[in-house]
């Protein structure tokens, strides 16, 4: 059967996350509901590259599925669309090769998350930063970021009820910049553990309000103690931007081959 490739951007306001949830609206049934009504009716599950929290933004989700009806591209890139909500949208679809899953082939994710220095709301950016209301000091914050990047065991900024077995993530990159009254912060790693880039925002966040030291993160990390890191940073100033693949060199038991 033919598998497809989509790239989905969705404004997570209002939805319990990606994975479907008993407690409320999640993307993922959303999608998958679009899709079967495509498909007259045929059940069409999907695998997203990874599964954003509640509030959370993507404008590069990606998403993989199979089915045995032979649509053209347009039907994807048109027709889905007029079967979503304003809030999500198909950005790009394309046939992938064989056996490509979102999630198994994915090798690596960037995330941005943005923060508002600001005394008053911003309506127009309202649910997409996070607001604070004195500014950040962003020389220290670069420095603390420094030290995150690399292969470490990110316990410390993991998630409690987190369910990955293996804690140690390799973090490509992770910028800090200051631009006009925002600050952005873009992380990239090979993969990520839960609510990771949140937890790296909030304690960054308390290095640029000098309640903690640039030179205290390699100790942190160290301390493999959630509880010595900062505060879990607000969902809505996080968005999946970018997922990574490539698709030439197969899947990943291809590339171990």
């Amino acid at each position: 059967m033919p598998t497809w490739k989509l790239t989905l951007e969705y404004d997570g306001r209002g939805f319990v996350g990606w994975q479907r949830q008993p407690n409320g609206t999640s993307v993922q049934e959303v999608v998958e509901g679009a899709l079967a009504s495509l498909h007259a009716g045929e059940p069409i599950p999907v695998t997203a590259a990874g599964r954003t929290d509640a509030g959370v933004h993507a404008r590069g989700q990606v998403v993989s599925f199979s089915t045995s009806k032979a649509l053209p591209v347009s039907a994807y890139q048109l027709g889905l669309n007029g079967r979503l909500p304003r809030t999500i949208a198909v950005r790009d679809a394309q046939l992938a090769p064989d056996g490509f899953d979102a999630r198994r082939w994915a090798r690596g994710k960037r995330y941005v998350y943005r923060v508002l220095q600001s005394r008053f709301r911003s309506p127009l950016r309202e649910g997409r930063v996070w607001l604070l209301h004195r500014p950040l000091e962003v020389a220290a914050m670069r420095e603390a970021a420094g030290h995150l990047v690399g292969a470490h065991d990110f316990s410390a900024f993991r998630a409690a009820d987190c369910e990955a077995k293996n804690p140690v993530r390799e973090v490509r990159r992770l910028e800090v910049e200051a631009r006009g009254d925002e600050v952005v912060f873009t992380v990239e790693a090979t993969a990520f553990l839960k609510h990771m880039v949140r937890n790296l925002v909030g304690t960054l966040v308390e290095v640029g309000q000098h309640k903690r030291a640039p030179e205290a993160m390699p100790g942190l990390l160290a301390s493999c103690d959630r509880a010595q890191a900062g505060r879990t940073a607000p969902a809505e100033g996080l968005c999946l931007d970018e997922v990574f693949y490539d698709l030439a060199a197969g899947s990943p038991l291809d590339r171990r081959t």
